[in-house]
């Protein structure tokens, strides 16, 4: 985690707080360093901005390796439909790919 990026982030937010992107940010900073604050940024997403579909993919795994299987399974559902009904392509295949992988992970518990 760059201190210095979560400092300037955290000012952007406050100062577009209706810009998803800085929030998301915010939370991809946090990924490594801190899960369990990053997941409470994506949350923010989640419930603010559910038209982000960035956030569903990174929301899912953060989920996932948080040993959250239920919510990152719902994320990934979500974050498919999502990207169905806005016809993004690209993101639909990465979500579709890595729900699969998921699942695949799932069955060898």
């Amino acid at each position: 985690m760059n201190k210095e990026r979560v400092d300037l982030l955290t000012q952007f937010v406050l100062e577009e707080p209706g810009n998803p992107f800085n929030v998301y940010a915010l939370a991809m900073e946090y990924m490594d360093s801190q899960p369990e604050r990053a997941r409470v940024y994506f949350d923010q997403l989640l419930t603010e901005h559910p038209d982000y579909l960035p956030t569903y993919y990174h929301a899912a795994a953060l989920n996932a390796d948080l040993e959250d299987r239920d919510k990152a399974a719902e994320l990934y559902e979500k974050g498919i439909a999502l990207a169905q009904v806005q016809k993004n392509q690209k993101t639909l295949q990465e979500l579709q790919r890595a729900q699969q992988a998921f699942e695949d992970d799932e069955d060898e518990w």
